[in-house]
């Protein structure tokens, strides 16, 4: 480990073993291609069937379907350090993403037969997954979804749009977050959504601030029809159904926090050991000094608290509450490293030859995604009996 991370006693030989896998699959897929991806919005879908190829897809899927048969969440977070620290092409983050956030649904809220339909072609890379929860003028507000999924024989028909929605133009199958009843909560379901469907269909990729290689876009659904056998159990058990999976979101989120953070911080000290000012270098200045030494000593405190909570999370004992807090803790302190480390690069840090420039555009959006700060404050003060 690097002098800004320090010793760490989470992982053993085989996950630092599969975060040697993790490098050198970056190495040979990703780096060769970034401008490209980032030029055009997404990644190309064979990077799915080489992650698969790797390894390092789908290894939390049964190897009876065909993955890596772990239930072991440390190899999720060596995958989201690794990409976080060493950030090469935010592309990445699609996998990390269907690892973390999506194939759980599939492997948690499927029964025997969808397993069966489904898990094969996810663990191989063919079937492209996503998530789609969020709504124009919804937000963080789950209980505020509208898309309406109404009701006919076998299928059910699906009237609405989603946005925000990460993977949503490479995506084959969508798990979507639909209204069949009133009820705010018991009124939500999740149905599992072809994108070959007719009445389905795909909207702009979105022009977003940072994370350009990132696939992220708008859905749209007009009488798309659905069968009842596509349905993630009951009806009326999405909002539980969510609630399952967002612990499991966030401390990824707040995992990667840390370790974008810790990335920052090793690039801003060889920085400032090289760069000269005044005939001397800028890191002999007791400012940059000072600085250094508050965030590191920060952010070494957020990674002891997360490492904690992985393995908490790895013995099922992770708390919303804890996840939530952790969420927000990690991300707002990242954005904060990122702030000052640019300052500390004076006005390289603003051309995006420079990594930290990029960094600043890309760590903007993780106080938002996976639930905004302000919604995990709430989560956390509820948790407090207020």
């Amino acid at each position: 480990m690097s002098d800004i991370v320090g010793p760490r006693d989470l992982y053993e030989e085989e996950h630092e073993q599969f975060r040697d896998m993790v490098r050198a699959f970056v190495e040979q897929h990703a780096r060769p291609n970034a401008d490209r991806w980032d030029e055009e919005g997404k990644v190309d879908r064979w990077l799915f069937t080489k992650a698969a190829e790797a390894g390092i897809l789908g290894f939390g899927i049964p190897d009876k379907y065909g993955g890596g048969g772990s239930e072991d969440i440390r190899f999720n977070a060596v995958m989201g350090e690794e990409l976080a620290r060493n950030p090469v092409s935010s592309g990445m983050a699609g996998i990390a993403l269907s690892n973390d956030i999506v194939i759980p649904y599939f492997t948690d809220l499927t029964d025997d037969e969808q397993k069966l339909r489904w898990l094969p072609g996810i663990a191989a890379g063919e079937q492209i997954v996503a998530v789609a929860m969020s709504e124009p003028g919804t937000g963080s507000d789950l209980a505020g979804i509208r898309t309406a999924a109404v009701r006919d024989g076998d299928d059910y028909v699906v009237d609405g749009s989603k946005i925000f929605i990460s993977n949503g133009q490479n995506a084959d199958l969508v798990v979507t977050a639909v209204r069949t009843g009133e009820d705010p909560h018991r009124g939500l379901s999740l149905l599992v959504i072809p994108t070959d469907s007719p009445g389905f269909s795909r909207g702009r990729k979105l022009d977003k601030i940072g994370l350009h290689a990132q696939d992220t876009s708008e859905l749209a659904f007009t009488g798309v029809r659905v069968p009842v056998a596509n349905r993630l159990g009951d009806e009326g058990s999405g909002f539980a159904g969510l609630m399952r999976n967002l612990p499991q979101e966030r401390i990824s989120i707040a995992a990667a926090a840390v370790a974008s953070a810790e990335g920052v911080l090793e690039r801003t000290l060889a920085y400032v050991k090289q760069r000269f000012a005044f005939g001397k270098p800028i890191g002999s200045f007791q400012n940059t000094r000072f600085e250094l030494a508050e965030m590191v000593t920060a952010v070494r405190a957020s990674r002891a608290w997360i490492d904690a909570l992985l393995a908490r999370h790895n013995d099922g004992r992770l708390t919303p509450e804890d996840a939530a807090a952790a969420k927000f803790h990690t991300t707002e302190q990242y954005v904060d490293v990122v702030g000052r480390c640019l300052q500390l690069h004076g006005g390289y840090g603003y051309m995006r030859e420079y990594r930290i420039a990029r960094d600043y555009e890309d760590a903007r959006i993780t106080t938002i995604y996976g639930g905004t700060t302000e919604i995990m404050k709430e989560i956390v003060g509820r948790g407090l009996g207020l």
